[in-house]
Parts: structure tokens; C-alpha cells; sequence
């Protein structure tokens, strides 16, 4: 009878620690899969190799920069932005002033529209420069953008192309401004100015302004594209984009 009962207890004790073993078990599987998913929501990239997210960031900025560049080179494309419209020079202001007074406002507005569609001619140019800087760019710097400011591949490629583009742009911009008449209007405004009594002679250098500011605008447009994408999950049109940024 002792020994049937110590078998039974046996069996039942066996029983408890295989059914024990089997729910510790289940309760660690499903701690795995918590601590997984818990990582994925804190960490979106945490299955990303820095490799593919490197990637990733050169296909966001390459998708922004054709994008603004994209904008900029159609019709009005700087004219009708405020916040990149080629203005007269400063040192310019007193001739407008001075000419809209005397009814001429009709020189300027063409002077104006010129220049800005001389900018959005030359445009174009810009994308080849932009994409082999950011087919050049390290490892280093793609981790560092993406861990920056919201306009921190902006600041990088304005750091490392800014010179080049200016070269690049100064020359287009000069065949651009003769394309579409700005050079003519130009010298009509500041000749009209400039034979009036007692004022003081000004001719800013016209390839130089609008040079400037055509990139100003440009790395404008480049911005507001990379925040697009950094804020907007619509904006991230490949699967690699919607990992690196967040879905």
C-alpha cells in the first residue's frame, strides 16, 4: 500500500513540474515577444542595419532634392513663393522707389519677374551637383542627419556643395538671365535711374544677385522638402523610407 502511494505521489509531483516546466515556458516566449515588440515601437529602426538606414536617408534626400529642385524649375516656380522671390537688391531700393514715383513701376516689375525666372531656368542644373553629394556621403553623415535637426541634410549638403553650386550656377545663371530678357530690363531700370539729376549712380552686379539668391531659395525648397519627409508619413514613398522615419 506504502508503495502504491509513493508512486502516486510520484507521478503526481512529475506531473507538476513537466506542467510547471511547460508554462515557464509559454510565460518566457511571450516575455520575448513583449520585449520585441515593446523595442520596435520605442526603436522603429532596431531591425535596420546602419547600412540600410544610411540608405534610406541618401533615398530621402535624393527623392527631396529632385522634388525642390522639381518645383522650382517650372514656370513661377520662385516668383510666386514669398519666401523665395528674387526682391531688388537693398542697395536697389531707392531706384525702385524712385521709379514707381515717376510711374515706371511697369521697368521694375519686369526687371523683377526676370530675375526670378532667369533663377527658375537655371534651376535645373542644381540636381546632378546635389545627387553626387549625397552619393558621396558617409556612413557617419547619414547617421548623424538623421539623428539631427529637422534640417540638418540641408545644413549638410548647403556645407558641402554651396561653393560648387555657386561656381556651377554663376554661368547658367548669365545665359538664363539673356534667355528670358532680364540682362535688357536690367539696364533699362538702371539706366532710366541713373540719368536722373543729383542721384547717386548705382548698378549692382545682376549675375551676382541673382546667383545668390537663387541658391538661397534653392536650399529654402530643399528644406521644406526634408521636413515633408520627416513629418509626413504620406511624404515617404518607399518601404525602406517609412522604416528609417517611422511609419
Amino acid at each position: 500500500m506504502k508503495k502504491i502511494l509513493y508512486m502516486t505521489i510520484g507521478l503526481m509531483t512529475f506531473s507538476t513540474l513537466n506542467v510547471s516546466a511547460q508554462n515557464w515556458k509559454d510565460i518566457r516566449n511571450k516575455a520575448k515577444a513583449t520585449a520585441k515588440e515593446n523595442a520596435s515601437v520605442i526603436n522603429p529602426r532596431g531591425s535596420l542595419s546602419e547600412e540600410e538606414i544610411g540608405k534610406g536617408l541618401k533615398e530621402a534626400l535624393n527623392q527631396g532634392v529632385k522634388k525642390g529642385v522639381t518645383q522650382l524649375n517650372k514656370k513661377d516656380g520662385y516668383l510666386k513663393d514669398v519666401q523665395i522671390k528674387i526682391p531688388m537688391p537693398v542697395e536697389a531700393k531707392n531706384v525702385e522707389s524712385k521709379l514707381r514715383s515717376m510711374g515706371q513701376g511697369e521697368k521694375v516689375d519686369e526687371a523683377i519677374e526676370s530675375m526670378n525666372h532667369a533663377a527658375e531656368d537655371a534651376a535645373a542644373g542644381a540636381k546632378d551637383i546635389f545627387v553626387a553629394a549625397i552619393k558621396g556621403m558617409t556612413l557617419t553623415d547619414a547617421m548623424n542627419i538623421l539623428k539631427g535637426e529637422d534640417n540638418a541634410a540641408t545644413n549638410y549638403l548647403n556645407k558641402v556643395t554651396y561653393a560648387v553650386l555657386a561656381e556651377k550656377f554663376k554661368p547658367v545663371i548669365k545665359v538664363s538671365l539673356d534667355k528670358v530678357g532680364a540682362t535688357k530690363h536690367w539696364k533699362t531700370v538702371f539706366g532710366s535711374y541713373n540719368k536722373i539729376p543729383f542721384v547717386t549712380k548705382v548698378n549692382p552686379d545682376l549675375e551676382d544677385y541673382v546667383t545668390e539668391k537663387a541658391l538661397n531659395g534653392l536650399f529654402i525648397q530643399v528644406a521644406k522638402e526634408e521636413l515633408n519627409i520627416r513629418k509626413n508619413p504620406g511624404a515617404r514613398a518607399t518601404d525602406l523610407l517609412k522604416k528609417v522615419f517611422g511609419n
